[in-house]
């Protein structure tokens, strides 16, 4: 209890001395310098201004020997604090909301200077303005990180994740107290070691200048009100507590000089608050050693209303990966097919002559994945009962790409050497081939471009609010004449006769009244045809479905209240997905303008979707720094996937089927096993926000197009972890760098990026892989001119 707190048996407000009493004022002025020259070294910046006001104020009156008052330290303190316990907890204070406080001065007669000030602070007792001090802080966290920092290696990665919890709450009361100097300075003495990791949350922190902005803030007070979930082992955890309690467990203080004087035991005081409040340790058995060292990143942060909570559930779940086991085991085998089905594809495909009858034809078709289950047709979405000739020809065309595909295997990069001579054959085997198209004159931006599943056509979608389509094979793309006849229709044939007769290989479409953020063409007739629809997402809170044969629009699909930034079609046509800012996903279906399912839970903004290969799943990627797996006829979410840094901005799912892989703000790629709900790796190496993401056919290469103007290839299944530096700019796997001229490897960059592909000012906000593994990117050319 500070020395101005007035212990149990007082009485619980203290009565202001009355303004009237007369004493002695011999050492008025030496009291008055004291106390100010107190505030001063204490740093009370605020208090001392407004003790100066009141001094000039009153400068007449106290030299009027009759009038004036002499005020101890003790009892100025005591008039400004204006605290209290309470008497049932001696130890809580009275006034501990402002408007208390508030009333508690006004009835004391304190001066409205100091009403002001207090009323500034926000929801802080008057105590804690008493008590806190700005220097506290900075000495406390600077020994902290000294100590992590100087810890043994081994230690090292399970630390340094507690230095970022502390960091936030040192900084927001640090606003929240009033001292934005001092917590201005706070941040950009310590910030740059955390940015590597935590960019996203510092920007949006360091935005955060009043107790206001701290107040209204919901990132702010979240931290206030959760607690932030550390995962740690014994004997780390006992390092840290031993630390902090002056070496009482045993353990020694480590680097640095310690907690030492009485700003150090402050400082110590301050870090134990933050730890004993606030943090919540998810202790594990295993050794230290036995972790790797992105592993200590899982389940940490703010979980609490992260994760989906289960109505008949007793207790509450804290871990996300209990709920991922609580929800149960997932189907991610193939859809399946009927076999009037498959014995119509076969006889197709052997009458066209391209399958022989040696062809091993289910297991191409059907392909099975170790260890997935399979669903059954009535846990699938409906869909019509008959198919029809399009399907097959689609499922036929399938088998071709099967068979005529380019084998992508970056394993085979890992046992060779840059020297090797056969270096060059085993890179041409394990990277891809490349087209890049860049957008031209595009000054207000294209936030997205989408290239049909046959590789025939590519759309833009632009800040203008319009979508332009491309022939990529040179055809003309023309529409339907408006000046026709319904009844002069009969036949295929009549119908094409109506076409214009004159044409370009780019058409414009118009409609939307804000940006187009998304674009997904109808995957019915897969590889074998081009796609006859397209949908399209905008901010104007609208999806709209267009037909690609008279290049109009068909259905504007309204329900989202807020800009709708994401659109997907579901692998077998029909249906379709919506990701928006009002925090939901909605399935629709092309045939109803209403939803079908709301998939609610996230945080914040879903800002992208995919669907599972057997349609039975949607994953949704959230500001709010969580992918989520939603069952997609139940509408309930079956996994979710903590371990980013910063929102995620782009999603894919494996087409086997297996693998999740998410991306964003954080500038780190993670693959997630499906199944277990488990981050199998982190890849590191971009250097701006990622925009795209797209698995090679074998689920073995991963491709990602990022706003550094590069586009790189990842090794899926390979070990990664931190490069080995190596000298002559030779990369981690033994192949040259793009960039010659570097000394030596990023240190940013794990051992499974295998090529970057760099771009001249282009963004690559588009990369996908067709079925037969050649791989398409796209993004606007930013001139220099351009900010």
């Amino acid at each position: 209890m500070s020395t101005g707190t007035p212990g149990p048996s007082q009485s619980p407000v203290q009565e202001a001395p009355t303004p009237n009493a007369t004493q002695d004022v011999v050492q008025a002025a030496d009291t008055d310098r004291l106390v100010l020259e107190y505030l001063k070294v204490r740093g009370y910046k605020a208090a001392e201004e407004a003790l100066s006001e009141l001094m000039d104020d009153d400068t007449s009156e106290s030299n009027k020997a009759s009038g004036s008052t002499t005020v101890s330290a003790d009892e100025l303190i005591s008039k400004v604090a204006v605290f209290a316990s309470k008497p049932s907890r001696p130890g809580e204070n009275v006034f501990k909301s402002t408007p208390s406080v508030l009333e508690g001065l006004m009835g004391m007669n304190n001066p409205t200077t100091i009403h002001d000030l207090i009323a500034s602070l926000g929801a802080i007792g008057a105590e804690d303005i008493l008590v806190s001090d700005p220097t506290d802080k900075h000495g406390g966290y600077r020994e902290l990180e000294t100590w992590v920092e100087g810890s043994l290696d081994m230690y090292q990665p399970e630390l340094r994740p507690v230095l970022f919890p502390i960091f936030c709450h040192f900084y927001l009361d640090l606003i929240q107290a009033g001292y934005k100097d001092a917590g201005r300075s706070f941040y950009n003495h310590f910030s740059p070691q955390l940015m590597t990791s935590h960019r996203p949350t510092l920007h949006h922190l360091s935005t955060l200048t009043l107790p206001a902005h701290v107040q209204n803030d919901d990132l702010a007070q979240r931290f206030k009100s959760e607690k932030y979930v550390v995962k740690m082992s014994r004997s780390g955890l006992s390092l840290l507590i031993g630390w902090l309690t002056e070496g009482s467990s045993g353990e020694g203080t480590g680097a640095g000089i310690g907690f030492s004087g009485e700003t150090g035991k402050r400082g110590r005081s301050a870090t134990l608050g933050v730890v004993n409040n606030h943090l919540r340790f998810d202790v594990t058995t295993a050794n230290s050693t036995a972790v790797t060292p992105n592993s200590w990143e899982e389940s940490t942060g703010l979980l609490s209303s992260l994760i989906p909570q289960n109505k008949s559930a007793t207790t509450t779940l804290v871990d996300p990966r209990a709920f991922n086991a609580s929800a149960g085991q997932l189907k991610l085998g193939p859809a399946p097919l009927s076999e009037d089905f498959q014995t119509a594809i076969k006889e197709q495909a052997m009458m066209d002559r391209e399958l022989s009858t040696s062809y091993d034809f289910n297991y191409n078709i059907q392909p099975t994945v170790p260890g997935t289950i399979a669903p059954t047709t009535t846990e699938l979405l409906p869909h019509p009962p008959t198919f029809k000739t399009l399907d097959v020809r689609r499922e036929v065309e399938r088998v071709r790409d099967e068979r005529k595909r380019i084998r992508l295997e970056p394993s085979t990069l890992t046992a060779v050497g840059v020297n090797s001579p056969a270096a060059a054959t085993y890179r041409a085997s394990a990277l891809p081939s490349v087209c890049i198209y860049t957008l031209h004159d595009v000054p207000e931006g294209a936030p997205c471009v989408e290239f049909s599943p046959d590789v025939s056509m590519m759309a833009a979608g632009f800040a203008e609010s319009y979508i332009r389509l491309w022939s990529l094979k040179g055809e003309k793309l023309r529409g339907m004449r408006s000046d026709f006849q319904p009844s002069s229709v009969k036949d295929a044939a009549s119908l094409r006769k109506l076409k214009e007769k004159a044409g370009t290989t780019t058409r414009k479409l118009i409609g939307h009244s804000g940006p187009v953020y998304s674009l997904s063409f109808d995957p019915l007739n897969g590889s074998a045809a081009s796609p006859r629809h397209l949908l399209s997402s905008s901010a104007d809170g609208t999806a709209r479905l267009w037909s690609l044969d008279t290049m109009t629009n068909l259905v504007a699909y309204r329900g989202h209240q807020n800009p709708v930034w994401d659109v997907k079609w579901s692998p077998m046509g029909v249906y379709f997905a919506t990701a928006s800012r009002d925090r939901t996903a909605r399935l629709w279906s092309t045939d109803r303008t209403t939803a079908l399912r709301i998939y609610a839970g996230h945080l914040s903004d879903v800002d992208c979707l995919d669907f599972h290969p057997n349609s039975l799943y949607l994953a949704s990627g959230s500001s709010d720094w969580t992918a989520r797996l939603w069952d997609v006829q139940r509408g309930a979410c079956v996994r979710v996937f903590i371990g980013h840094q910063g929102g995620i901005s782009t999603l894919a799912v494996s087409p086997d089927g297996r693998y999740l892989a998410s991306a964003g703000e954080d500038l780190a790629i993670n693959v997630w096993d499906l199944g277990s709900g488990k981050r199998i790796k982190k890849m590191t190496g971009h250097k701006a926000s990622i925009y795209s993401l797209s698995f090679s056919a074998e689920s073995s290469l991963l491709v990602s197009g990022s706003a550094d103007w590069t586009m790189k290839c990842w090794d899926v299944k390979g070990t990664g972890g931190a490069p080995n530096k190596q000298q002559n700019g030779a990369a981690v796997n033994g192949f040259s760098s793009t960039d010659t001229n570097k000394d030596e490897v990023d240190s940013s960059e794990t051992t499974d990026l295998l090529a970057s592909f760099p771009t001249k000012r282009t963004p690559i906000i588009k990369v996908e892989f067709t079925p037969r593994n050649l791989c398409l990117a796209a993004g606007p050319y930013l001139s220099p001119d351009q900010r």
